[in-house]
């Protein structure tokens, strides 16, 4: 048990140091994983109404109180291939208004370097009582990290309108200032509580504890829509920013929890619903002039509810539906119309950094999960799932989720459990999500075409030490 017990507090220690040094998660169904923990994972996502696993924790924690005591612990290799193009500009001549053609993206043609991110988690619960249950985990999750390297862009403040007016800059880079992209990380410490009110019936809640750490490269030329710069301006001081771009990666620090429950009202059919709620994180400053709110950056919201139906002892058939409030957070979900309409030139609080800064304009999601799960034999358990949802970037907001393309749609899973001798499981899971393409105009030159694409794969494995 000493040994066991050595292996648990290295493995928290391991996983620890992992999550915090793993760099970006998985941008799937928008900058969230599509499940939590190998097994669910091999049934996209689906599953909470049939906890086999502690990880069914950071999904609904009342799950625990039907999972039998073990440490888990695995990784994920997860693979995005993303590439955005544009098309030849019509300007000059073709725009009029505020902020229309002040720049031209190339035509560019890039493919994102960093296709390659581990992603560990470890898990472990305890029985207290036959009816009461407590789990802890770290893990990670995220997305967005993009690294555009190359291309050019072309600024023509006078739009090609003033015959005396300085001729266009073409500048290197996507925004014109070198290599661009975003590089988000989010880590989390789940404690949870379940307890069984009957053999039927659980409830449960967690506290979670998160951590963020962000960087933006490449941005700096967006300086003349900050807050920062504008209120200069009307004090005829003009200030650059500071916090908008190249500042290296800054921390941020939050809270937040979930309740649900479980129902077993027969031995065929189970229910499941939970709630997380939006996590309160610090801003980061170190791009206060980049995030609505002076940096905001918070987690949205989510629920999720399943039911599951087992015809016999093999088989089991699950369907899952999660929602993501990603209007919860101003710096998603803030359209980039206010540096476009003139709100910002007339009023601060709608220039990146202020309250109603400019973001990436993503709407909430809706994702649906489908999965099953075969008991071939006493030693053998296939799983397979399909997810499908839409994705949360809409076509006339497509310049800045250049640098946050999460575009993905459908998620095919298979999986499978092997039960070892003594009781400990190995479990693998894995993920295709097929390519898919999305266009729209390029928001700062409408007479261009922006193409964002993505597809990806991932490869989960663990083990579960059962105690």
């Amino acid at each position: 048990m000493n040994t066991l017990h050595g292996r648990t507090v290295l493995g928290l220690f391991v996983a620890l140091t992992l999550t915090l040094a793993a760099g970006s998660a998985s941008a799937t169904n928008g900058y969230y994983l599509h499940g939590f923990g190998t097994k669910s994972k091999a049934q996209a996502g689906a599953g909470s109404a049939n906890p086999e696993e502690v990880m069914v924790l950071a999904t609904n924690p009342a799950g625990l109180a039907f999972v039998p005591e073990s440490i888990d612990a695995g990784l994920a290799i997860f693979s995005p291939m993303r590439d955005y193009s544009t098309t030849p500009s019509q300007a000059p001549g073709a725009c009029f208004g505020p902020g229309q053609c002040l720049l031209t993206i190339g035509p560019n043609d890039l493919h994102s370097a960093n296709e390659f991110f581990p992603m560990p988690f470890v898990a472990m619960n305890w029985a207290l009582t036959g009816s009461d249950f407590l789990a802890a985990a770290f893990y990670g999750r995220g997305g967005m990290n993009t690294k555009w390297e190359g291309g050019t862009v072309t600024y023509d403040p006078y739009f090609g309108q003033n015959p005396g007016s300085p001729d266009p800059v073409t500048l290197p880079g996507t925004f014109g200032d070198g290599t661009a992209g975003v590089d988000l990380m989010q880590g989390f410490l789940n404690l949870s509580y379940a307890h069984k009110f009957s053999d039927k019936f659980s409830v449960g809640a967690s506290a979670i504890f998160a951590m963020q750490r962000f960087e933006a490269r490449g941005v700096g030329n967006f300086y003349p829509f900050t807050k920062t710069f504008m209120a200069s301006m009307a004090t005829g001081t003009p200030k650059m920013p500071t916090n908008l771009s190249n500042n290296g990666h800054d921390m941020s620090y939050g809270y937040g929890g979930s309740v649900g429950f479980q129902w077993n009202p027969t031995d065929v059919f189970s229910l499941a619903a939970a709630y997380t709620t939006k996590m309160s994180m610090t801003e980061f400053s170190d791009y206060s002039d980049l995030f609505a709110e002076a940096g905001g950056f918070d987690m949205p919201s989510t629920w999720t509810a399943g039911i599951a139906l087992k015809p016999n002892d093999q088989l089991a058939l699950m369907f899952d539906v999660q929602g993501i409030k990603y209007s919860d957070v101003a710096s998603v979900s803030n359209p980039i119309d206010g540096l476009l309409n003139g709100s910002c030139q007339a009023d601060v609080k709608y220039c990146l950094g202020g309250k109603k800064g400019a973001g990436f304009g993503w709407d909430d999601m809706t994702v649906y999960k489908l999965g099953a799960s075969w008991k071939y034999s006493d030693t053998w358990t296939w799983r397979a799932g399909y997810s499908f949802t839409e994705q949360p970037i809409p076509k006339d907001q497509m310049t800045f989720n250049i640098l946050a393309p999460g575009v993905m749609e459908q998620h095919v899973t298979v999986g499978f459990t092997q039960l070892l001798e003594g009781g400990n499981e190995v479990n693998l899971s894995l993920m295709y999500a097929p390519e898919k393409k999305i266009s729209g105009p390029q928001n700062f030159d409408p007479t261009q075409t922006v193409e964002l694409k993505m597809k990806q794969i991932e490869l989960e494995l663990s083990y579960s030490w059962k105690r």
